[in-house]
């Protein structure tokens, strides 16, 4: 599974999924562009990149704002001139309430980091892939693909069902290019999404779900962590995942086959 001297971009890298999958990626030869719009994560983790012997690139962006993300890409182009590894991971669970008391406002918000910040990443990552081909890789979520029960997610699952459509759009689209494109659904992972969701009245909208004893059956309850997700990147990045493309991959210890 040879990925030495490959060029990844990770969004969504200062923590997290990224941090994980960047540092795992960064231990297999990968020189990496790591963008979020926290400073502090983004040095840390580039610190840590070049700590591991690999070249990285620290970039500060709110992947929603095209002008940013437009001038990030100048910077990846500038400092590497090619991608040969995509990780669309930044994103947010936003505002879960029931339906009928989300605001416009949270809406648009969840849309605009999960679903236009895809876009974006894609549609400037996409040029600089198409002369040698590689591998992209979407966030998704089992919110969405397999699983309906999370309370107010409304928004949230949404966005992740569209992340899968869009993934399978642009693999048929992408492999006369030989760009792979995938989506991993992750389930109950530790990381700090939780850290940008605000719950508002959830139980109005809760329909009873009753779970057999342990709701993650591979792990006895335990989530998984970080770096399970990291692993499975660094497989959908390198050769061995050469003939995936337009997959849904969900990991989550058999998690959502439970509702």
């Amino acid at each position: 599974m040879s990925l030495d001297g490959k060029i990844a971009l990770i969004t969504g890298g200062g923590s997290g999924l990224g941090k994980a999958s960047a540092l795992k990626l960064a231990a297999e030869g990968v020189d990496i562009a790591v963008l979020s719009r926290t400073q502090s994560q983004v040095d840390a983790v580039a610190a840590k990149i070049g700590a591991l012997g690999r070249r990285a690139l620290p970039l500060y962006a709110d992947i929603a704002n095209p002008d940013e993300m437009q001038a990030a890409f100048e910077q990846i182009a500038e400092t590497f001139g090619r991608l040969d590894i995509v990780f669309a991971n930044a994103g947010i669970n936003g505002t879960w309430a029931p339906i009928e008391d989300l605001s416009v406002a949270d809406w648009d918000h969840t849309n605009a980091i999960n679903l236009r910040g895809t876009f974006l990443t894609l549609h400037h990552a996409i040029p600089l892939m198409k002369t040698r081909g590689g591998s992209i890789i979407i966030t998704s979520s089992i919110n969405g693909t397999r699983t309906f029960t999370s309370a107010g997610a409304s928004a949230y699952a949404t966005t992740k069902a569209g992340q899968l459509a869009f993934a399978k759009m642009a693999a048929l689209e992408l492999a006369k290019h030989r760009i792979r494109v995938n989506a991993i659904c992750p389930g109950a992972i530790e990381s700090q999404i939780e850290d940008n969701t605000r719950r508002h009245n959830v139980d109005e909208a809760e329909v009873p779900a009753i779970f057999p004893e342990g709701e993650i059956p591979l792990t006895d309850g335990e989530p998984g962590k970080a770096e399970d997700i990291a692993d499975l990147v660094c497989f959908l990045a390198s050769d061995a995942s050469r003939h995936i493309s337009g997959t849904p991959i969900w990991i989550d210890g058999a998690q959502s086959l439970l509702v």
